[in-house]
Order: C-alpha cells, then structure tokens, then sequence
C-alpha cells in the first residue's frame, strides 16, 4: 500500500514539476529543459528529479544553474499544489539516457557499415 502511494506522488510531482517549467519559472536560461522521471524515496523525504537538457550544448550549463536556483522555488510549490506535510528535498540529477542511446545508436550504424563494406 505504501509503494503505490509513493508511485502516485512520484507522478504527481514530475506532472507539476512540468507545468512549473512550462508557466511558472520565468527564468529565461531554463529553456528547452523536460523532466523525465522522479524517483522518490519510500518515507518521501528525498526526490531524484531526472532533467534532459535539450538544445545547444553551451546553454546547458546556465540551463542548469537556473534550475538549481529554482529548487526552492519547487520545494515550496509542490508542497502546496499536492498538499503534502513535509515537501521532499529536491535533488536534481542530469538524464544522459538521450545521449546514451544516440551513442549506441551511433555505433551499431558505425558496425554495420564497417560489415557492408568488408564482405565486398
């Protein structure tokens, strides 16, 4: 029963963590930014909030500088909107898993190409 309850949460956090990136956050260095998952810990206190940072690889690092200024911000936010007790902490956590499979994806092409052109 617990589980589920931490699950629902989870959800409802990464939901409303959206719609404050999409019309609550006006800083404009937070652009082309998702949240992909959240991971909350069984007694809630901790939440791994995963991010993909999209768009010109020179804006990440301000795209990440704004978010973390926005934690409490968040914090506060997600207490009020999902009527928790106790707002978990906040811990931001960079989602490469984009970058992981275009890399994989990136060598399987490379592997096959490397076979069509050896068995000429």
């Amino acid at each position: 029963m617990a589980r589920l309850r931490v699950e629902k949460v989870q959800e409802a956090i990464k939901q409303e963590l959206s719609k404050m990136l999409l019309m609550d956050i006006k800083d404009p260095r937070i652009q082309f930014v998702t949240i992909t998952g959240v991971e909350l810990t069984d007694d809630m206190s901790i939440a791994k909030v995963y991010v993909s940072l999209y768009g010109p690889e020179k804006d990440h690092e301000a795209a990440w500088q704004g978010l973390n200024k926005a934690l409490g911000f968040m914090r506060t936010e997600i207490a009020k909107r999902i009527r928790l007790r106790f707002a978990p902490n906040l811990i931001l956590v960079k989602d490469t898993s984009m970058e992981y499979s275009a890399h994989i994806e990136g060598l399987l092409k490379k592997i096959k190409e490397e076979e069509g052109s050896s068995h000429e």
